[in-house]
């Protein structure tokens, strides 16, 4: 699969320790986050355990707590920490001169109802 990257926002648009929406049409969200060292990590907005949205979650290290039942959720893989089980999916981010980009031939793979996304 041959990457066609876009231009989400940029890396100062996504709060330290917090997270950017990008909406999907007619599938679930991907949220974009940012942590304490200005790493990225881009993961499905939806937690392995009850769907949850991660986004309003609290991000601390390279970990996300679920707002619903405070599962943590691994930034880097989307997998819920032990004892939980269960992942998100992550996708492929980019940062080139200070600006986020997806991948979207990543972000349309995952479902043929996706008819597009914006940034919130």
């Amino acid at each position: 699969m041959s990457n066609e990257w876009k231009v989400i926002c940029r890396v100062d648009d996504i709060p330290v320790l917090g997270s950017r929406v990008v909406q999907r049409t007619g599938q679930p969200n991907v949220a974009i986050f940012r942590n304490s060292q200005d790493e990225l990590f881009a993961l499905l907005d939806k937690c392995p355990h009850k769907g949850g949205p991660l986004s309003q979650g609290i991000v601390f290290g390279e970990r996300v707590a679920c707002p619903l039942h405070n599962w943590s959720i691994e930034l880097g893989s989307g997998c819920a920490v032990a004892p939980d089980e269960g992942c998100t999916r992550k996708f492929a981010l980019r940062v080139e001169s200070g600006q986020v980009s997806l991948d979207m031939n990543e972000v349309n793979a995952s479902s043929a109802l996706s008819k597009g996304l914006t940034a919130a």
